[in-house]
């Protein structure tokens, strides 16, 4: 049976690809497609098995490679020869058979019908020369990254219910404590409904860094100096990606790209802390239509990324509602159960021995058998807001601060005395 083959390649190499497409038998070239809209247009109408794309093709994008591969299509990519820096754009979109425009008919169908089967080692061309990685190969990337992971670091979710639980609250003061631990950090903003961090740790968001990050994916050229570049280090061994300013820029941030982020952000820091939003729908009339962006799949591939995920609830009566019906929501989309983290817990909310009390109703109605505490200290909290501040800096005796301290201590496997030794605050903005 022919694989039947679609073309997206730029027009000075389009005839002679065509041409090399058509010489093999076991190919049957279906379309020749002039531009990115209508390669799509075949390939989610379901009339490919394959496709072959020239890295600079007009629009071609991380995201719309996503699409492609959502309509299990194959896909082989081509380069001008020579080119080295368009090798390595259709490497970081996932493309593992790329070629020279120039591949003889037998290499480029070869390529084609192993991709199409589903080859585990497909045939590629090797880099023209081996560069270091800028990341180790320059001091100046030296002194502004750091250390690259030698292990993937680990991602923290911090997901709640609406009704403002304390997500930003939890996912900022984390961050912070897991720096003064010792462990590097990095705090993502990838709120799409309200994003806040910024005005927590004092950054200007007018730049927002999870655009510039997810830009830069989507081009194929985020890399580990690309990713520290756009997120400021707000005090030693933190770094903060700032989200959105505005709610209407959601579609800025796509779902592809911002899943390249997590992997660059696994290699930068040994804790990846990020802020997401509440609603967990995912419209199933918008799935069906591939080329509609849909708002929560930020906050979904998060959650399908993290090897730690907290949900967050407030210590009230309305509050642990939300929270038990958000859990029957959340269960489903994460492979491990989610850590609970209970915040604001008072007895004036929920009577004497307020931490008993939680932990008896989760246990009854959630089946949460150890959550995790955290005492509500709002005056501590409107002083560091106010102040422009952390609040590990304006009370750092504060319960609360020792909590979240301890917290971050049991998430990382280190001591739970924070260094004493403290760095000097770092106020920068955000870049674009």
């Amino acid at each position: 049976m022919s694989v039947v083959v679609a073309t997206g390649v730029v027009a000075e190499a389009e005839a002679r690809v065509a041409t090399a497409l058509g010489r093999t038998p076991a190919l049957r070239l279906a379309r020749r497609c002039p531009d990115l809209a209508d390669l799509l247009s075949v390939v989610e109408a379901g009339r490919a098995d394959a496709v072959v794309v020239s890295a600079d093709l007009p629009g071609l994008d991380r995201s719309a490679m996503a699409r492609i591969r959502a309509a299990g299509v194959a896909v082989v990519g081509l380069y001008a020869p020579g080119d080295e820096q368009q090798q390595r754009v259709l490497l970081q979109w996932g493309v593992t058979a790329c070629l020279p425009h120039t591949a003889s008919a037998n290499e480029l169908g070869e390529a084609v019908q192993q991709e199409a089967s589903g080859a585990a080692e497909p045939p590629r061309a090797p880099l023209d020369s081996e560069q270091p990685d800028p990341v180790s190969s320059s001091d100046e990337s030296e002194v502004l990254v750091g250390d690259e992971q030698t292990d993937p670091g680990q991602i923290i979710t911090v997901w709640g219910p609406v009704g403002s639980p304390g997500r930003t609250t939890v996912a900022v003061n984390l961050a912070v404590e897991l720096a003064h631990h010792g462990v590097s950090a990095l705090l993502v903003d990838a709120d799409t409904y309200a994003a806040s961090v910024a005005q927590y740790v004092a950054l200007l968001d007018e730049a927002p860094g999870i655009a510039a990050a997810t830009r830069l994916a989507d081009a194929g050229h985020l890399d580990l100096l690309g990713l520290a570049s756009v997120a400021p280090e707000v005090v030693p061994g933190l770094r903060v990606l700032t989200g959105l300013p505005r709610a209407d820029r959601w579609p800025e941030v796509r779902a592809a790209a911002f899943e390249e982020v997590l992997e660059q952000a696994r290699r930068l820091a040994r804790v990846t802390v990020v802020d997401v939003a509440a609603p967990l729908e995912d419209d199933e009339e918008l799935s069906y239509d591939t080329l509609a962006p849909r708002r929560n799949a930020v906050t979904l591939t998060a959650l399908r990324a993290a090897s730690t995920v907290l949900a967050v609830g407030a210590a009230d009566p309305i509050g642990l509602q939300r929270l038990v019906r958000g859990l029957d929501e959340l269960r489903p989309l994460v492979e491990r159960p989610p850590r609970v983290v209970v915040t604001k817990v008072r007895a004036s909310a929920v009577g004497a021995a307020p931490e008993r009390k939680v932990a008896e109703a989760l246990d009854r109605f959630a089946g949460v058998a150890e959550p995790t505490t955290l005492p509500d200290d709002r005056e501590a909290l409107d002083q560091a807001l106010l102040a422009g501040r952390l609040l590990c800096e304006c009370a750092p005796t504060s319960p609360l601060r020792s909590a979240l301290a301890a917290l971050a201590a049991e998430l990382a496997g280190v001591e739970t005395r924070p260094r004493s030794r403290r760095g000097r605050r770092r106020v920068a903005s955000s870049s674009a």
